[in-house]
């Protein structure tokens, strides 16, 4: 028996071996990105149904077994209708791969260090007053549409300008700010609410915002309670609470850090361009 063992994986190839790789992390990828959501139990619901369709079969329950495999058949189309916001999720996901070109994050490290310094400076001082904000700073996903639903800026970003958006019973206090490279583009901005079951009810609408543009986008989002002056960070659904100055200066930083996040073909580009100009 061990020899029988010993000769199929001394028969497996390199290929072979890169080909279950890939089939793994695909489907790691996969697991990840359904974690903590309602598709994590419509999976379940799904793999119930597939063993009690075997089970059946064994039992000769012909019956109940004809209506299974029918509804698993039927059940391929709704699928495709209730994955949907996953199916996006895990498209959008490829389409921010580092082969593909970033035509988003334009700053350099100085303009990084300046403008998360008065976005750092905005939102503590914000968090100090208690006064609720919700900033989303955009990624390799445009926000485009977002930005559509608030009051076009397009200015600097400034400590002053962003303190001043937010200041209670002014017109654009109420929605959220977008930032694209060292612009505030909108503010007053409708975001998308989460759909994850298992956020807390302690959050209001404003922390459920933020957690849901980060679902649909590679976005950061900073949120400022209103009732505590906590602050906030999402990113890919994820919600850190209570983040200190510190932290969020790095994460700042650390989302626009233009070496970290150049993608391939711009780098290969970007060479081609400093030899035919040589």
């Amino acid at each position: 028996m061990l020899d029988g063992v010993l000769e199929i994986f001394l028969n497996i190839g390199i290929r072979d071996i890169l080909d279950m790789a890939i089939v793994a992390f695909v489907f790691y990828k996969l697991l990840m990105l359904i974690r903590h959501t309602s598709a994590e139990q419509l999976i379940k619901g799904i793999l119930v149904l597939l063993i009690a369709t075997k089970l059946s079969d064994w039992m000769g329950f012909y019956v109940t077994n004809w209506i299974l495999k029918n509804t698993m058949t039927v059940g391929v189309i709704a699928l495709l209708i209730v994955f949907q916001p996953e199916l996006r999720r895990a498209l959008e996901h490829i389409g921010r791969s580092k082969l593909f070109l970033n035509s988003i994050m334009e700053l350099d490290t100085e303009q990084i260090e300046k403008y998360s310094d008065r976005i750092v400076d905005a939102v503590f001082n914000l968090g100090k007053d208690k006064i609720g904000a919700l900033i989303v700073m955009e990624g390799e996903t445009g926000l485009s549409d977002v930005i559509e639903t608030g009051t076009i800026i397009n200015g600097e970003i400034s400590t002053e300008l962003l303190i001043n958006i937010f200041i209670p019973n002014t017109p654009l206090h109420d929605g959220a700010v977008i930032v694209r490279n060292g612009k505030i583009m909108a503010a007053g901005c409708v975001l998308p609410l989460t759909s994850n079951p298992n956020i807390s009810k302690k959050l209001g609408t404003r922390h459920r915002a933020g957690i849901g543009v980060t679902e649909k986008s590679d976005a950061l989002t900073i949120m400022v309670s209103e009732e505590t002056g906590a602050i906030s960070v999402a990113r890919e659904g994820k919600l850190t609470r209570f983040v200190d100055e510190r932290l969020l200066r790095a994460i700042i930083k650390n989302a626009y850090e233009q070496e970290e996040r150049q993608p391939l073909l711009r780098m290969i580009w970007r060479r081609k361009n400093d030899k035919d100009k040589k």
